[in-house]
């Protein structure tokens, strides 16, 4: 079994309760062990005009082997039709903090099931 590696993944939402909810069901999921909001301005390209809009960012702390489930679990509660989700490598950080994101996130089982985060 290879050693686990924290990822971090950001995602856009629409305003404060869809992150809120989203982040939740993320840590209850144990698809995350962390999950930050910010608000934040974004201007981007939509259909050929420039927008620019209120949106709260999250930062989306979780594993390698979790980044999968939590991006789809991302895009199924997301309002928008194209959700901003990149997922981030985390190429170093204080060694006890990157263990405890993987310590309370949880890993799959050979069963296909998830271990509970203790």
């Amino acid at each position: 079994m290879t050693e686990e590696k924290p990822v971090v993944v950001y995602a856009t939402c629409a305003d404060e309760e869809e992150a809120r909810r989203i982040g939740r069901a993320l840590i209850e999921a144990g698809l995350a062990a962390c999950v930050n909001m910010r608000p934040h301005t974004a201007i981007y390209r939509w259909n050929g005009q420039i927008e620019e809009g209120a949106e709260f960012g999250l930062l989306i702390k979780t594993t390698a082997s979790q980044q999968e489930a939590a991006m789809a679990l991302i895009r199924q509660m997301h309002s928008y039709e194209l959700p901003g989700i990149l997922s981030l490598h985390v190429a170093g950080g204080d060694p006890a903090y990157l263990q405890w994101i993987c310590d309370n996130t949880a890993d799959e089982r050979e069963d296909g099931s998830l271990r509970p985060v203790s």
